[in-house]
């Protein structure tokens, strides 16, 4: 967390005075990235999903405004917790604040992804984004941009193909191996702009299996990242407290230093 701390005032431009004379933070120097989609009825739904997003009106006059809201946990941009996919997982209300704001490292795969849908990041590719930008540092948080965010709303998006007699997902996402990497560096967590942090076309969901026996929570569907630096940004994913729960919608951002 010291590190955090440091990467925080680094980027809120903070002195040494100021910080140690307990100053007010100054946030002018900090860019703030949404990078989550909006929840609504026709946001994209995982295949066969039962239970829509639905907002039933309470009360919504020129006076007031008040709704339901009823949502599936994992849908639109949202947060897998270790439960999710692990027995002995933490529940979404206990994964630790460590976890959800942590320093933002992004690999690039869109290049690969041009070439192949079903990619899977590979061992190598962490390789070639810490041969530029040094190891990936454990207690970080590592987004894969693969580019898919730009088929949000798009039937692309989840690449459903049926022409086999079976339904057959078509996105990329991380590879078991890749993820076994990052396990073993100890990140805090993991993001990736597409459906799922398994290739659509692997429905075993191996790496889902991995991240949960490693306490590992992953965020889902994040929006585009092209603006989030490779490295120097810091991420901010806050679920909502959910008792039990094995994840749920999620509000994500980053903090960029201005200069970048």
């Amino acid at each position: 967390m010291r590190f955090l701390w440091g990467m925080l005032g680094a980027i809120a431009g903070v002195s040494t005075v100021a910080a140690q004379s307990k100053g007010p933070v100054d946030l002018s120097a900090v860019r703030m990235i949404d990078l989550s989609h909006e929840l609504a009825s026709d946001a994209p739904a995982w295949p066969g999903l039962r239970f829509p997003f639905r907002l039933d009106t309470v009360v919504a006059n020129d006076r007031a405004a008040m709704f339901n809201v009823f949502t599936p946990e994992h849908f639109g941009t949202h947060l897998d917790a270790p439960r999710h996919a692990s027995g002995a997982g933490l529940t979404t209300e206990r994964v630790p604040l460590e976890r959800l704001i942590a320093p933002a490292v992004v690999v690039d795969v869109t290049a690969a992804v041009g070439q192949n849908a079903d990619y899977g990041v590979t061992p190598a590719d962490l390789a070639r984004h810490e041969a530029r930008y040094g190891r990936i540092p454990a207690g970080s948080f590592v987004l894969i941009k693969t580019g898919w965010g730009s088929r949000w709303g798009q039937a692309s998006y989840f690449g459903a193909d049926s022409s086999s007699g079976r339904t057959v997902l078509h996105f990329p996402s991380l590879g078991v191996e890749a993820a076994r990497v990052l396990a073993e560096r100890g990140v805090a967590g993991v993001g990736v702009d597409c459906p799922s942090t398994d290739v659509g076309a692997a429905p075993s969901f191996e790496v889902h299996g991995v991240f949960g026996a490693a306490g590992i929570p992953a965020i889902e569907n994040l929006a585009d990242l092209s603006e989030v630096p490779a490295i120097g940004a810091v991420l901010v994913a806050l679920p909502p407290k959910i008792k039990g729960g094995s994840g749920g919608p999620i509000r994500v951002v980053a903090l960029i230093p201005k200069s970048r």
